[in-house]
């Protein structure tokens, strides 16, 4: 479940060129290069922990700095509670700090509001999925912190599924009185057995002409409750239902109660609050 190791290593070599181009200039001044200290990453707030592998590159990236974790990615934490430990060269340490915090607390964040959406769907079907709101350049960490919280991930990039949206259905519009049942059908026909087939609507009265050009996932987009479960009484297993936009905490229980197969949150990773966790030295 966990990201490359490649990855790992070159998003965080990129993150700490960044913030010392040249070096780390105060702790170089101030700090003897002997100096040897030890730290704990500790929890200001409850969470669920993510971002172990990126937090350890980041302070080891150097020789002369071990680190020990106490919790482990997708495991839970409280207010308080030593989650690591840090011990080596200052001066190294110091350097790696805030891009190792920034990794860990953003990662956790998502982790930790993606467990609180899981917990509202308890006793449903419903999975809570991530979407491509994602921070360029991070998907592959922010779609794996959502795993670490019991969710799981939409189609990773443009180049894994074929979705119609909004847009798409409006361009095959402008080209014409065509029936949108036979352009989805002569589209998906070109496409491989294995690729999966979504297309977005925002009307009850879409859903026919879309399951007839034998669609797999039908998206209802901000939909109310009373439309939600009727589509899904309408749509009757002939393929997924999605339920997306201006999906919040507050509505996640009702909305995975009218018996829809998949909510897709943007929010788990475009609007997230990055957890609270420090590094503090002994």
């Amino acid at each position: 479940m966990s990201p490359d190791r490649r990855a790992i290593v070159q998003i965080v070599e990129l993150a700490l060129h960044e913030d010392s181009p040249w070096g780390d200039i105060t702790s170089e001044t101030l700090i003897s290069p002997e100096k040897r200290i030890t730290a704990h990453l500790r929890a200001r707030e409850d969470g669920v922990l993510c971002g172990e592998d990126l937090f350890t590159h980041a302070m080891t990236s150097e020789a002369g700095v071990e680190v020990k974790f106490f919790k482990h990615d997708s495991q839970s934490f409280f207010k308080g509670e030593a989650i690591a430990t840090v011990e080596g060269s200052a001066r190294k340490i110091l350097r790696a700090e805030r891009v190792g915090l920034n990794f860990v607390q953003r990662l956790s964040g998502i982790a930790t509001t993606t467990a609180r959406y899981v917990a509202e769907t308890a006793g449903t079907k419903a999975r809570i999925v991530d979407t491509r709101k994602t921070t360029p350049g991070l998907r592959l960490f922010e779609r794996y912190a959502v795993r670490c919280g019991g969710g799981y991930n939409h189609r990773f990039s443009l180049s894994d599924a074929l979705m119609a949206k909004d847009n798409h259905i409006a361009t095959l519009k402008s080209s014409g009185p065509a029936d949108l049942t036979q352009q989805l059908r002569k589209a998906f026909a070109t496409l491989p057995h294995t690729m999966t087939t979504e297309v977005e609507i925002d009307r009850l009265d879409q859903i026919e002409p879309v399951i007839a050009a034998g669609v797999d996932v039908i998206m209802l987009d901000n939909f109310s409750l009373e439309d939600m479960k009727a589509g899904v009484l309408q749509v009757a297993g002939r393929a997924l239902v999605e339920a997306s936009g201006g999906i919040t905490i507050e509505r996640i229980r009702n909305i995975a109660m009218t018996g829809v197969d998949i909510i897709s949150v943007g929010a788990l990773t475009h609007s997230i609050h990055a957890l609270d966790l420090g590094l503090d030295v002994e």
